[in-house]
């Protein structure tokens, strides 16, 4: 059975090519997207139930994806549209990325959307990190909920215009877990998309979780992406990590915008020297080897820790982060789908 669609490999059309040679068996299994974080799992079930055939002894098993008419003809990827999604006219969609957590990825989101508002561009973050989500903490110094409207949800707005919506805004507290598997997850973010009156924005900011699975997917196929920006910092782990989200947004097709590198440095308050804590920085390096444009560095800064934690990051001075705001902003393409 296919986990996500829960459906039979046969019946969906997904096993192709069977060779039979004695008691060898080959086989392709075409899947709707290569970048599928289940493949393994979905491979090795298959391979178990061949060789469990009298007269098997050895099974090979190929993977390859299904072409666009396959996925049509299944109805992949094809959702019905949210309540609010004819009535949203958002220019830029831009997510923001790393294989690991603790590298920053809501910090840079967060930077971002605030700088892009500085600039004068209509903004709103969609925080898709349905399990950790830390955004509302970081723009709100109290609890704030949506508004209902009779057609959608209407996003909460920051002190300065900048419109939100994450799964911590619906929730009776902000501790309160989100226990959900996969399919539940990706269709909060759906409708975090579809169902949210966001109206006209030039840039919407999408703070993906961590790692490459089915959050990161789901927005990689069911949002029109203008790209993606990815976030490392200064420490070969991280290097590693990011390299995989890459490799995940290239099989999907999805343009890499750039590369940030967090935590970059620490300038010391009475000295005014800087100091590499993490050591020296290979992101120059990093981007290369991604064929990517190099973004620019963040230092460690205890002052957008005590603002954050205070709800008032659009109280920092973005003046490091307002050049790779203005760059992202001249390289993102229109937002349109991918995978």
């Amino acid at each position: 059975m296919d986990p996500e669609l829960k459906r039979s490999l046969i019946e969906l059309g997904m096993v192709r090519d069977v060779r039979v040679e004695n008691s060898r068996v080959r086989f392709t299994l075409a899947l709707t997207t290569l970048a599928c974080p289940l493949k393994e799992q979905i491979a090795a079930d298959a391979k178990r139930a061949v060789l469990a055939l009298d007269g098997v002894k050895e099974v090979e098993v190929e993977l390859a994806e299904m072409s666009v008419e396959d996925k049509r003809r299944l109805g992949y990827g094809e959702t019905q549209p949210g309540s609010a999604e004819h009535l949203n006219d958002i220019r830029h969609v831009i997510a923001v990325m790393s294989g690991k957590g603790g590298v920053g990825k809501s910090l840079v989101s967060g930077l971002l959307a605030v700088s892009l508002r500085q600039a004068g561009h209509r903004v709103g973050i969609l925080d898709a990190d349905i399990t950790g989500p830390s955004i509302p903490k970081m723009f709100f110094f109290r609890p704030v909920r949506p508004d209902n409207s009779p057609v959608a949800i209407l996003p909460p707005e920051t002190r300065t215009g900048v419109k939100v919506m994450s799964i911590n805004l619906l929730l009776e507290s902000e501790d309160q877990a989100v226990i959900w598997r996969g399919p539940l997850i990706g269709r909060a973010i759906q409708q975090f998309w579809g169902d949210v009156w966001w109206g006209t924005l030039d840039y919407l900011i999408v703070d993906l979780p961590p790692g490459t699975s089915d959050a990161s997917l789901t927005v990689m196929q069911s949002l029109p992406l203008s790209g993606i920006v990815l976030v490392s910092s200064p420490q070969d782990l991280a290097g590693m990590v990011v390299r995989k989200a890459a490799q995940m947004a290239r099989s999907i097709g999805v343009p890499i915008l750039g590369l940030v590198e967090n935590m970059s440095y620490f300038v010391c308050p009475d000295t005014g020297k800087r100091h590499d804590i993490f050591g020296p920085s290979y992101a120059d390096a990093l981007a290369a080897r991604l064929g990517v444009p190099f973004l620019g560095r963040l230092p460690l800064d205890p002052e957008i820790t005590r603002l954050c934690d205070m709800g008032a990051i659009e109280d920092y001075a973005t003046a490091a982060f307002a050049p790779i705001a203005q760059r992202l902003a001249e390289v993102a393409p229109p937002a349109r789908r991918f995978g």
